[in-house]
């Protein structure tokens, strides 16, 4: 008997395995506060590190392990005056990690609390999260 598989049920089966497989990676990101920088990992492999831009003087960024609970692909600040936060990934209450148009300040504390990134890394990222699942990230803050 010759069993001949449809080629669209051959490319269903094969797209559904491969999804399987990046929803079960895990993506850790860790964020240093005293060196404005974040590492991301795939799986334990090094990724990226990115210049970031996190709480200036007055502000705090908070440290902890947290998981993503909200990706918005363009988000307005409401509290300040509407200002854009591309590709948001937000962690705790009104915290995210986003895009930014002050690319000058990476590198430096000058956010009121959000971790800022350049709008290509926050694409990157909110994509890497996006694909791989908010349940399989990690986002970690340390001093």
């Amino acid at each position: 008997m010759n069993a001949r598989v449809p080629f669209h049920l051959l490319l269903a089966v094969l797209f559904a395995g491969s999804a399987a497989d990046r929803a079960g990676a895990s993506i850790a990101v860790r964020i240093q506060l005293s060196q404005q920088t974040m590492n991301v990992a795939v799986d334990g492999a090094d990724f990226a590190t990115w210049p970031v831009s996190t709480a200036r003087r007055g502000y705090r960024t908070p440290p902890g392990s947290y998981q993503p609970y909200s990706l918005q692909r363009m988000h307005y600040s409401r509290l300040y005056d509407y200002t854009p936060m591309p590709y948001s990934i937000f962690f705790r209450g009104g915290y995210a990690i986003h895009g930014t148009t002050e690319i000058r300040n990476l590198g430096r504390p000058v956010s009121h609390g959000c971790v800022r990134l350049s709008p290509e890394n926050a694409r990157s990222l909110f994509g890497l999260v996006q694909s791989h699942g908010p349940r399989n990230t990690t986002i970690e803050i340390v001093e």
